[in-house]
This record gives structure tokens, sequence and C-alpha cells, in this order.
């Protein structure tokens, strides 16, 4: 089964898209930025999704450790 939920590496912004079920759910700035997403995208218990499961996430370019510095 390939993982419904996709992570792709951080851009030149240091963003990283994200794509649930194929569709893009939203760019990411950390990693609490995908629960707001796939609530927004209709999931009920988004908050305990395990986002370190690779059965269900793929990280491309690192995973959910890897992000930029915040710029503020």
């Amino acid at each position: 089964m390939l993982p419904r939920l996709v992570v792709e590496p951080p851009d030149e912004n240091n963003l990283r898209r994200v794509r649930w079920k194929g569709a893009p759910i939203g760019v990411a700035h950390r990693v609490s930025d995908i629960t707001v997403f796939l609530t927004a995208a209709g999931m009920l218990d988004a908050e305990d999704l395990d986002l370190t499961d690779p059965e269900l996430v793929e990280w491309r370019g690192g995973g959910p450790e890897t992000w930029a510095e915040s710029p503020l």
C-alpha cells in the first residue's frame, strides 16, 4: 500500500508541499501545519495521526524533524 500522505522536500523558501490521497492540501512551514491541513480536508482525528508511520506518510527530503528555521 502506498502512503496516503506525501510531504515534499523543502523548496527554495524552506516550505514543504503536502498532498493527501494525491491531492495538494497545503504548503507547510512546520509539522503542525500538516494537522491543520488534514483537519481542513475533513479528517476528524488528524491530531492523533502518527506522522512517523511510513505506511501512512512518505517524507521526501527529510523526515518530520526536517524543517527550516522560522524567519521570524
